[in-house]
């Protein structure tokens, strides 16, 4: 994405409007050391399916597969980070891709195995 400005406040701002295909861009996050040395290449979009290691914040180390991808917030829910509610209900807690380790791909999609060959 072209930054206009180099004023952070702006940058920031660009990133919050931008379009849904723009903010696919901002939704990747490191591979772990093995596929990083298979495929050639340190980072990658991050999909449904994909198993990843969250490496900081309350749930360090805890490891589980993607379920949902929110690009309106630019975060991710994983299976076994979850936030109780006051009424005892468990939701997905949000999490940025870029504190997270992908360790398996998701590769039902030729598409995606097509972008890693290009890598």
């Amino acid at each position: 994405m072209i930054m206009v400005s180099k004023q952070p406040r702006k940058q920031r701002k660009a990133q919050y409007q931008a379009p849904l295909h723009r903010k696919q861009k901002f939704m990747g996050a490191p591979l772990s050391k093995s596929l990083r040395e298979k495929y050639g290449r340190r980072t990658f979009g991050v999909r449904s399916g994909d198993t990843v290691k969250i490496m900081r914040g309350k749930y360090t180390g805890t490891e589980g597969k993607v379920e949902r991808i929110y690009l309106k917030a630019g975060t991710i829910a994983i299976d076994g980070a979850v936030s109780s509610k006051a009424n005892g209900e468990e939701v997905p807690r949000p999490i940025y891709p870029s504190n997270v380790v992908i360790t398996k791909l998701n590769l039902e999609d030729d598409m995606r195995e097509q972008m890693l060959g290009e890598g």
